[in-house]
Formats: C-alpha cells, structure tokens, sequence
C-alpha cells in the first residue's frame, strides 16, 4: 500500500494560499504576454494540464513547472534570494547560538623525561 502525500492534497493553509497566489500571478503574467496555455507549454516542454494546474496553484504540480513558467516570462531572477542561506536570519541566529564559544586546546608533549 503507497502512504498517501498529504501535502498534495491538504496543504497547510499559508502553502496552500502561496500556491493559488502564484497560480495568479503566473496566469496573470501569461496574458500580459497574449501567450496561451498551449504555446507556454510548448515552450516548456510539457502539455497543457500541467500549466493550467500551475496556473491553479494546485500542490500535486511539480515545482519544475513554476520554475519553468519564471523563466518563461522572465520572472526568474528572484529566486536566486529564495532559501538563500545568506538571507536566513533564523538560520543564521540559531546556528550561532550552537557555536562553541572558545577551541579546545589540545595537549602538548611534556618534557618530564
């Protein structure tokens, strides 16, 4: 029996609001351009269900097709500063707090012979 994601299905509800917010933006983007479904997906490589479904901000659409619609319209720039280990404040706060404060000394040679 295959464990069921429920990530596609029941997303938490901020992911699930990005998602539909960007599946907006996306669609948007594509008729600013008076591109259709078909001609975007043909300049993707794929078929026309899985830009709809991007334009939908369905969950079960692979992140391949977000990223290649950016492109597409030339809205791929930003996603240089996503997850940018740089830009991680709490990332960078809480690694800080686990860094060892001073080295430890390692032992010498004695010279009591």
């Amino acid at each position: 029996m295959t464990a069921k994601n429920l990530l596609n299905t029941t997303p938490p509800y901020t992911v699930e609001r990005t998602l539909k917010r960007l599946g907006r933006n996306l669609r948007t983007a594509r008729l600013r351009r008076n591109l259709t479904i078909k001609s975007v997906a043909e300049k993707i490589g794929t078929g026309p269900r899985p830009v709809s479904d991007a334009e939908k901000g369905k969950p079960s659409t692979g992140i391949a097709v977000y990223i290649a619609l950016l492109w597409v319209y030339n809205l791929l720039e930003p996603m240089d500063e996503i997850a940018d280990p740089v830009l991680d404040e709490e990332g960078l706060a809480l690694s800080m707090g686990r860094e060892r404060a001073r080295s430890r000394t390692t032992e010498g040679l004695e010279n009591d012979f």
